[in-house]
Formats: C-alpha cells, sequence, structure tokens
C-alpha cells in the first residue's frame, strides 16, 4: 500500500491510501472508497539487465512530432548487419533504401528537413522537450494545410517555434529567434500570426514576470532585487501601466528601478543590451514606473544610502 495524494471527498481528510491489489483509493478517516476499478499502467514483467528488458519489452519509443514519421515508420538497412549479407543481398537492401526515400511523399520530405532545422533551433535556445514537441505539432499541422507554400521553411519553423513558446510560458524574444534561425524578426513575427489565425491557436498575451529571472540572471543581480521587480511589475499591472507596452521593455524596466532601489547599478545601456530593446524605451519605461508608482522617495533614499 503507498500513500495516495488527494483530498478526501467526504470529510476533507488527505489521509489516503492506494491499494494496488484491488485498485482502490481509500480515506482512513471516514473509510470510504474514493476510486475504484483503477487500471495499473505500470509493467506487469521484470528486468534485471538490458538484454532482458529488449527481450521483453513488447513496445518501442512513444509517438512523436518531432519526427516526420511520428517515430512509427522503419528505414531499410540502418542496422549495420546488412554489412554481413553478400554482394547480392547488399545491393538489394541499397535499392530497396533508396526507393523507400524516393516514394515518400512530398509533406514527409518536407518536415524531415523541416524537424530536423527545428531541432537544431530549440537546442540552440536551449529549450525543454515539451516545447519542441509543440512545435513540431503546430509546424505539422501548417504542412497539412498546405501553409507553407510561399514561404521559407526557416520563418515558418521560427513561427511554429515562437507560438510554443508562447503557449508553454517560455519567455524568448523575437531577437533571439532571430539570432538563432538567421530569420528577420519582422519575417517571423509575419509567419506566426499567420500562423496563429489560420490555425485558430489562442494565445495570451505575454506576462512580462516571466522575462525577470532570465534578465536578472543575465545581469548578475541579486535574487532581493528579482523579488522587488515582480513586486513593482504586479504593483504596474494593477495600476494598468503594462497594457499597450512591450512584455520585454517594462520588464527590464522594473529590474533597472529594482536594482537602483538594492543599490545594484547597472546602466541603461547594459539593460537594454540584455533584454533587446533601446534604451529610449528603458528611460520611457523607466520614468512612467517612478512617477505612477511614487517610487522617486525609494530611488531617492538608496541613492542617499549611497553616498
Amino acid at each position: 500500500m503507498a500513500q495516495y495524494v488527494k483530498k478526501c471527498p467526504e470529510c476533507g481528510s488527505t489521509n489516503l491510501i492506494y491499494d494496488k491489489e484491488k485498485g482502490e483509493v481509500i480515506c482512513k478517516n471516514c473509510g470510504l472508497v474514493i476510486e475504484e476499478r483503477m487500471i495499473d499502467f505500470g509493467q506487469e514483467w521484470r528486468e534485471f539487465d538490458h538484454d532482458q528488458a529488449d527481450k521483453r519489452r513488447r513496445t518501442g519509443a512513444p509517438m512523436t512530432y518531432t519526427k516526420y514519421d511520428r517515430g512509427l515508420g522503419t528505414d531499410v538497412g540502418q542496422k549495420g548487419d546488412i554489412y554481413k549479407l553478400g554482394a547480392k543481398g547488399k545491393n538489394k537492401f541499397f535499392r530497396l533504401r533508396k526507393w523507400q526515400y524516393r516514394i515518400s511523399t512530398a509533406i514527409e520530405r518536407n518536415l524531415k528537413l523541416a524537424l530536423a532545422e527545428l531541432k537544431r533551433v530549440a537546442s540552440f535556445l536551449k529549450l525543454p522537450k515539451s516545447v519542441e514537441e509543440e512545435a513540431a505539432r503546430i509546424y505539422t499541422m501548417a504542412v497539412q494545410r498546405g501553409l507553407v507554400r510561399g514561404r521559407s521553411m526557416e520563418s515558418v519553423v521560427s513561427g511554429a517555434l515562437y507560438a510554443a513558446c508562447r503557449r508553454h510560458e517560455v519567455p524568448r524574444t523575437l531577437d533571439e529567434l532571430s539570432e538563432a534561425s538567421g530569420i528577420d524578426k519582422k519575417e517571423i513575427g509575419r509567419t506566426y500570426r499567420f500562423i496563429t489565425r489560420e490555425l485558430s491557436i489562442r494565445i495570451l498575451p505575454s506576462n512580462p514576470i516571466d522575462y525577470i529571472p532570465r534578465f536578472a540572471s543575465a545581469l548578475k543581480l541579486s535574487a532581493e532585487t528579482q523579488s522587488k521587480a515582480v513586486e513593482i511589475l504586479d504593483m504596474a499591472q494593477n495600476s494598468e501601466l503594462t497594457s499597450g507596452r512591450g512584455p520585454t521593455g517594462i520588464a527590464a524596466a522594473s529590474l533597472y528601478v529594482a536594482a537602483l532601489i538594492n543599490n545594484e547599478k547597472r546602466t541603461q545601456r547594459e539593460v537594454a543590451d540584455i533584454a533587446g530593446v533601446t534604451e529610449v524605451t528603458i528611460r520611457n519605461r523607466y520614468k512612467e514606473l517612478l512617477k505612477k508608482l511614487k517610487l522617486q522617495d525609494e530611488v531617492k533614499k538608496a541613492k542617499k544610502e549611497e553616498e
């Protein structure tokens, strides 16, 4: 029996147990059977070394959109066993491999090239597997709908990656995607908007708070300054200062103000370079934050303490 984390609907207790043999979740306090006839998705065999695992396993790797055939296809002549055959056998398998490539559809050929590029860009940006999988799914849908026609493959890949980053709340700017893919950021933005519109993908606006940890880490700011920046952003959102403004600019300005208050001075140029915005943007957002949130006294106090 193992402890099972959930809440009893009858008495509100979290003291529950999961009975594997019966497939039930029972409340220890009141005895209520919360769930029954549960299915065990674990393997029913045991394995003690790699060879046993290979022999007893009856399934392959899970399906994934990051492969053109979802990981279900088989490639002819990929294993080294082919070279143990005679000359005739080798020629036969080489011909089969060539024909297998030739009879693949245009969509499959496109996906082979595009998903390799997608993996490269995702690796460059250090994106998690979940984002890579979502981007591959979006690109596959775009190819099937014929949205890639008339556009460069790289720009659609970048647009799909940006959409996936936004959906999973993994903050990456258009400038970073442009640097990784070599495509102009305006082109990536256009493709991203086109894909999301055509595929009816609903994406919420970026939250400036998502950018704070990355910018703070790049600027080598303390956790205290990072927390202060988040606090300033919360105040700005409550005062509706963030609406209609770029999330990177307002996040960078909040960090700049927080650094000044905590005597960790960074120049506007340093902050602007990290955030990928101009110094003018930082200056304008900084003035707005000081004026609307009345932070002038805190900044002046920090300057006096430093002197």
